[in-house]
């Protein structure tokens, strides 16, 4: 259950974000990249490195693990919820067409290490997911509100740099964006 104050706090949060939305449409500026989850890291810049425990036999994940290859970094809220649940199971769907185009899918959030086994078991989930237990690599990417991830998506290139994020995701068809996404990505690069 939520407290009265860390609702006042969201409340507040979300106050300050619109108006300083409103202030840089009305002045002109550029606005800055912020999400419901936080500030969100520029684009075109080294992506937050990381590394958490995983599901897998590694027992710990880095972001630097895959340099070379192409990393769709998933944040998401919880295991075996409706949403999350479709969203995993469409990225399982399309991993041969990840694997065809050398990219790796790691999913984030923080439930624990046991509820990702479970979660990979139960679905036949064969991509890592890390545990984001404290929050700290949710809130390097601007995804992280109250006690959970927030449904954001980032994809690094082989290099380490950041070269997209998804902040409105529709889980039912968001593997294919992602896929989408990539293809013109490494089609220019």
């Amino acid at each position: 259950m939520v407290s009265r104050r860390k609702l006042l706090q969201l409340i507040l949060q979300l106050t300050w974000a619109s108006c300083l939305a409103i202030v840089a449409a009305w002045g002109g500026m550029a606005q800055p990249a912020f999400a419901m989850g936080g500030t969100l890291p520029p684009l075109n810049e080294p992506a937050p490195e990381f590394t958490l425990p995983t599901n897998t036999g590694e027992g710990e994940v880095s972001l630097s693990d895959y340099r070379g290859k192409w990393v769709v970094v998933y944040f998401y809220p919880a295991d075996f919820t409706p949403g999350c649940t479709l969203e995993a199971r469409r990225f399982q769907q399309d991993l041969p067409e990840y694997i065809d185009r050398n990219a790796q899918i790691l999913g984030i959030s923080a439930d624990d290490v046991k509820s990702h086994e479970d979660f990979c078991d139960s679905e036949g989930l064969r991509f890592p997911l890390l545990s984001d237990l404290d929050g700290s690599v949710s809130k390097a990417y601007g995804s992280w509100i109250y006690s959970r991830s927030v449904r954001h998506s980032f994809i690094v290139d082989p290099e380490g740099i950041l070269r997209d994020r998804f902040v409105k995701v529709n889980p039912s068809i968001h593997s294919q964006e992602v896929l989408t996404r990539l293809e013109a990505l490494q089609a220019t690069s």
